[in-house]
């Protein structure tokens, strides 16, 4: 149930930029308080990320008042702090559905309005799309501004930094914001830091430096001089210098809580000539007490009663893979101390919080950087050590190079634990684990699993890692079947399926954590079910035995159709020239929208009911 407007006097006001841009400046400070208490009402009435919007809300406020949108552009990155942008431009009235089956997505997404200029989920993007649209800008030449939003997390992206490389070399006109959450507003950042974003971003200094530069353009040496002095001073109140050697004029750090501040900052910056960068500090979970003492508990939160200032726990269950994944990781490090685990920046999401803590020296953070996680694993294996590279399949999509050039080709023996393998629910289409099983079968030299469920993903990652040469297991979000975990780890046989269930004339090839379902299609359709296990090396003998043992075969499995495991089964009859009717059951070739891995198994008919269904009209049985 949505929230009544008329509870937010001022909010009712400024539901579009064009609205908000009517009031008066003195309105955006009490604004500000409605937009973050409607937020945090929204958010725990229905789920969803909190704590980065709670902390964006005055820098959303001032950019929207200060910016034309949206005839300027305003590029937000990952997006997880753009719920306080969705409120302002048309969509607080379905806040409440976000994240949900035909809701609001749970990002920036270009299809649901026109002030989303960029479709987002993933890190770092921000400054290179921002750019070429500073540049398409610079070509119409309406003055079109552009400016783009990137927190200090993103910012350890290297993409972002290559943007940032060529954003300074071509010198077109665009703001980029660093949103600074890391650490809280200390006293540098004060009266004192604003004041000088003030100066330096005005209209006298700014007139004074470009004046300067063409005064002392035809004398190098006292330009050169000039220069040094003029960073010098402004090292001294702003740590700006590695963005003025790329190439950028930089401004703050300023308190991002400060609506008034930021919005005379943004007046001042929206017309300066090329690129600027305005480094803003925020907290994370601002203005809600729990989220600000525990942003990372609250980042991503259930339903709850903001009133209990805590979160519901979880009621006892199935463990996750997940956590599967963060036990045997501790296990296996207490046994072998050559063992390294790395992460992206995902050890609470990657089950990892364990192990960081009871085997710091063997677990490394490589921050969002996929491409550098990879490589650095690289250097583990060449030096002896065993590297598990714990990723997420989406994340994973962007690493596909090294895995081939920095892995593959030197045949080296590190694991990628690949979670969120398949549909992962509320976050949609950018998250989606679509396509790890088709990219990654076409390497040579990988062995790649896929368990049934946790025992059998506890067993893999073992077999995974007693390889002398590249493995991944990969394993979806949440929970699977209900099965003993064995605390003993056993190596499984490579490339060997196991028989679940003897039927007739049909045979489902299942790959992955979709046996339940295999097996509840089964009991109607008397069918025969193999757990396949590997996708890579494929057991071809099995293939064959079901081919010619049934009438007709099923693969399912919970990745892209085109390219995946099923494709594997075809090349399989075909390279051992056996003809027999194949039904692929996976997943369509469109992006998959969000909803409960549940609901989108049913829409996508790969629950029983829907193996049944597709299987009779496939086979007329």
């Amino acid at each position: 149930m949505s929230q009544a407007l008329s509870d937010y006097p001022l909010l009712s006001q400024a539901l579009m930029p064009d609205q908000l841009r009517q009031l008066p400046q003195e309105q955006l400070t009490p604004l500000a308080d409605e937009v973050r208490q409607f937020l945090l009402q929204s958010v725990s009435r229905s789920s969803g990320h909190l704590a980065s919007g709670l902390g964006t809300v005055e820098l959303t406020l001032a950019l929207h008042y200060v910016y034309n949108t949206p005839f300027d552009r305003l590029v937000w990155d990952v997006g997880h702090q753009a719920y306080p942008h969705k409120i302002l431009t048309g969509r607080a009235d379905r806040l409440h559905t976000i994240r949900q089956k035909d809701g609001l997505h749970p990002f920036p997404w270009r299809g649901e309005s026109e002030f989303d200029t960029l479709s987002v989920g993933h890190s770092s993007t921000s400054i290179s799309a921002a750019l070429g649209m500073a540049i398409a800008a610079d070509k119409e030449g309406q003055g079109r501004r552009v400016a783009a939003v990137i927190g200090d997390g993103a910012l350890t992206g290297g993409m972002a930094f290559e943007a940032l490389n060529h954003a300074g070399d071509i010198h077109k006109d665009m703001l980029v914001i660093i949103n600074d959450n890391e650490m809280s507003i200390s006293e540098n950042v004060g009266a004192l830091n604003n004041h000088m974003a003030r100066i330096l971003s005005g209209s006298l200094y700014t007139s004074i430096r470009e004046s300067g530069k063409k005064v002392l353009g035809a004398m190098p040496p006292i330009k050169e001089l000039a220069r040094r002095a003029e960073e010098h001073l402004k090292g001294m109140v702003v740590p700006g210098t590695l963005f003025e050697e790329l190439g950028f004029n930089y401004i703050g750090p300023i308190d991002g809580h400060d609506v008034n501040g930021l919005v005379d900052t943004l007046r001042n910056m929206r017309n300066l000539k090329g690129p600027q960068i305005l480094h803003v500090m925020t907290k994370k979970g601002k203005g809600y007490q729990p989220a600000e003492e525990d942003p990372i508990g609250y980042h991503g939160v259930p339903k709850f009663d903001p009133a209990e200032w805590k979160l519901p726990k979880s009621a006892p269950g199935r463990p996750t893979f997940s956590k599967v994944f963060g036990d045997w990781l501790c296990d296996m490090a207490a046994q072998d101390p050559k063992l390294v685990a790395i992460t992206p920046a995902m050890r609470e999401g990657s089950g990892m919080v364990e192990f960081s803590q009871r085997f710091p020296d063997q677990y490394y953070d490589a921050a969002i950087a996929e491409q550098h996680a990879v490589t650095l694993a690289t250097g583990f294996a060449c030096e002896g050590l065993k590297p598990v590279v714990a990723i997420y399949s989406t994340f994973l999509q962007r690493a596909f190079d090294q895995v081939i050039h920095d892995i593959a080709i030197m045949d080296l023996p590190v694991l990628f634990a690949i979670d969120r393998g398949g549909l992962v629910g509320a976050d949609g289409q950018t998250h989606q684990g679509a396509f790890d099983l088709s990219f990654l079968r076409i390497i040579p030299n990988l062995t790649i699993m896929a368990p049934a469920d946790a025992n059998e993903c506890r067993q893999m990652l073992y077999t995974g890692h007693q390889l002398n040469g590249p493995a991944a297991v990969r394993y979806p979000r949440g929970n699977g079947m209900e099965v003993e975990i064995e605390k003993a780890m056993t190596s499984l046989p490579i490339g060997k399926a196991q028989l679940r269930r003897q039927g007739q004339r049909i045979a489902i090839l299942n790959f992955g954590t979709l046996l339940p379902y295999a097996l509840e299609a089964a009991e109607q359709l008397d069918a025969t079910v193999v757990n396949m296990r590997f996708i890579k090396p494929l057991d071809d003998e099995m293939v064959k035995q079901m081919a010619e043992s049934h009438d007709h075969l099923i693969t399912l499995e919970e990745n892209a159709i085109m390219g995946g495991a099923g494709s594997a089964v075809l090349e399989s009859l075909a390279k051992q020239g056996l003809c027999k009717p194949v039904l692929q059951l996976g997943l369509p070739d469109r992006f998959v929208e969000q909803g409960t891995q549940q609901e989108m198994h049913t829409v996508l008919e790969l629950d029983g009911p829907g193996i049944v269904k597709r299987a009779k009209a496939a086979f007329d049985c």
